[in-house]
């Protein structure tokens, strides 16, 4: 018994030395591989710039790389666009840079509107006379879209290639047949009739306005893109979408014949190909300078202006709190307000990349910026999305910069209460008694249906921030609310329509509104290299992302056509019943 005893107290604590061995051992190989990205990358004095988009990841803000991904041996970089747009500008005048080989399949975007300002620099980079060669086996709409910015594209001669060029396209999904099936009653109260946020959970097919709203936004995206395809090739639009729509491209012999590509290689034909453009001999004497080094050797180029223009990147869902990972309400109050006693800062531009969320937060983030404005000018630019609360907190700016395909405007608001009285009752068969001190005092229990009374109450509630939204819209935008309403009522327009309504200001990119900040700032030149620029919020480090990582869930609904839906509603529980949002109902991307 005794010898029992001692084995197994001699197991446990071998157990317990092993358990804080392995601790010790797994956050020592994190910090190695978190200190990886520390150091910065030797460039060849002389080579070609390799932009393979399925090895990087475009965001607004560049991060650093998941400790965790490493683990799992994936080499996906998180490069922020700005960092991209330039890496690509500086390599036009560097030496170093030969030219630039851009491997297009495999595009890692969150919308459209990043893809419109890499096609733009890489544009601006073959002004300088130096070349931008594309390559593609599979292409994708976005992926396309993107390598016809370049001098010549060339397609893999292989059979078996998939092409997946057909337009844009959105899923719109509806639940309510499915939830009537669970007893469950959701009950949306909503201002603004093209408001659909919250209408998948209570119809089966979509309103005539979202109907309309989304075809009419799809097509002007595909218009957007479109354009921009026809013209580098060289083709009609009624020729592309005849193509299209009749399925004509298909083998890489389909491409080539009606000039979407301007050959056909073979891996050891496009290896030629590079060494010819290199002026080297042999493939081997080619140097690959990779994009994501030469974007973190720009980076680490100490500024030596004083004069700052900072970027506000708001990026995310709008949220109550100090949230890390999102347009947190507190913490970009904070930020702001930071950025505006620094007296080193002579102007700011507000990125906005958030399809909106609580009205509270978005109303203390625009009250913030409106202070901002009164000591230095603030210029926003839009990404895929400054749509409800991200349009909220905006649109006093002193000028809107737009890409086309953004997504904006939404001006409405809503609040969504679920029943499950139903589906304890019917379904679960579990019986509840509400007990409460007032009338009123269980009407967010979510265990019973609201009445007249708490339904007017609600509804109230969503008319006077509906109103309110209008209110800082015309204030911001020198529009009467009656105008502000016309367009409003919930519609979301792209970059391009809300130009011509008068939401945004210009079409430009991000790199077009922080040269007007320099100009609003004093600089008639615009000369970036007189300023120092400055992002925020920092970036989470390596730890960081760990950390969120272990500690936070997954999504249950990634890669299923539920994705956008879970994306959109990530950030509603239970808690949050009554509250009203200034949101937009889904998420886009774009392959």
């Amino acid at each position: 018994m005794k010898d029992f005893v001692k084995m197994t107290l001699a197991v446990i604590c071998g157990l317990f030395i092993m358990g804080i061995l392995g601790f010790i051992l797994f956050f020592g190989a994190i910090g190695t591989l978190a200190s990886l990205g520390g150091s910065t990358p030797a460039i060849p004095r002389s080579g070609v710039l390799l932009m393979d988009m399925s090895k990087m990841q475009i965001s607004e803000q560049t991060k650093d790389t998941d400790p965790m991904s490493l683990v799992r041996g994936e080499d996906t970089r998180a490069i922020g666009l700005w960092d991209a747009v330039r890496a690509i500008g500086k390599a036009a005048s560097d030496p170093a840079v030969q030219y630039i080989f851009l491997k297009a399949d495999g595009l890692n975007v969150s919308g459209i509107a990043p893809v419109e300002e890499l096609r733009q620099a890489l544009s601006e980079f073959r002004k300088s006379g130096k070349a931008v060669v594309a390559y593609t086996e599979n292409p994708a709409t976005g992926s396309y879209y993107l390598a016809t910015a370049a001098d010549k594209i060339y397609m893999g001669s292989y059979k078996g290639g998939m092409n997946m060029i057909t337009g844009v396209s959105t899923q719109m999904i509806f639940l309510k047949d499915l939830l009537d099936k669970l007893g469950v009653n959701v009950q949306l109260i909503r201002h603004g009739k093209f408001k659909s946020a919250g209408e998948m959970y209570i119809k089966n097919k979509p309103s005539p306005e979202n109907l309309l709203q989304t075809q009419e936004m799809v097509n002007s995206l595909w218009d957007n893109m479109s354009a921009g395809i026809c013209e580098s090739r060289e083709i009609t639009r009624e020729r592309l979408d005849e193509m299209i729509d009749r399925l004509e491209l298909n083998t890489p012999e389909d491409f080539l014949s009606n000039n979407l590509v301007d050959g056909l290689l073979t891996t050891e034909e496009l290896k030629e190909k590079i060494t010819d453009l290199a002026v080297e001999s042999r493939y081997s004497d080619v140097k690959m300078i990779q994009f994501h080094d030469y974007v973190a050797a720009n980076a680490a180029t100490l500024p030596t202006a004083k004069q700052k223009i900072a970027i506000i990147f708001a990026e995310g869902e709008i949220v109550d709190g100090n949230d890390k990972q999102e347009v947190a309400g507190d913490r970009f109050a904070r930020i702001i307000a930071s950025v505006r006693a620094d007296s080193t800062v002579k102007a700011v531009v507000l990125r906005v990349a958030s399809p909106g969320g609580s009205v509270v937060a978005s109303d203390k983030i625009r009250a913030e910026i409106d202070l901002l404005r009164k000591d230095k000018p603030v210029i926003a630019s839009y990404g895929n999305y400054a749509a409800s609360g991200g349009y909220w907190i905006s649109n006093s700016c002193d000028k809107i910069f737009s890409d086309p395909s953004t997504l904006t405007g939404s001006i409405g608001v809503f609040s969504m209460i679920p029943d499950f009285s139903n589906t304890a009752d019917k379904l679960l068969h579990v019986g509840v008694t509400n007990v409460g001190s007032s009338r009123h005092s269980d009407m967010y229990s979510l265990m019973r249906p609201l009445d007249d009374e708490e339904h007017a109450y609600m509804q109230k509630s969503v008319d006077e921030i509906y109103e309110a939204f209008l209110g800082n819209v015309s204030a911001g935008r020198g529009m009467s609310p009656e105008e502000i309403d016309e367009i409003a009522q919930g519609r979301v327009w792209t970059g391009s329509d809300a130009l011509e309504i008068g939401l945004v200001d210009e079409l430009g990119s991000l790199s077009d509104a922080v040269r007007y900040a320099a100009i609003s700032a004093g600089d008639s030149n615009a000369d970036l290299s007189n300023w120092n620029i400055a992002t925020y919020p920092k970036p989470l480090t390596s730890l960081e992302i760990m950390l969120e990582t272990l500690t936070g869930s997954t999504d249950a609904l990634a890669g299923t056509p539920f994705e956008s839906v879970g994306r959109a509603f990530r950030n509603w529980d239970a808690a949050s019943s009554g509250k009203v949002y200034a949101r937009m109902p889904y998420v886009i991307t774009v392959q």
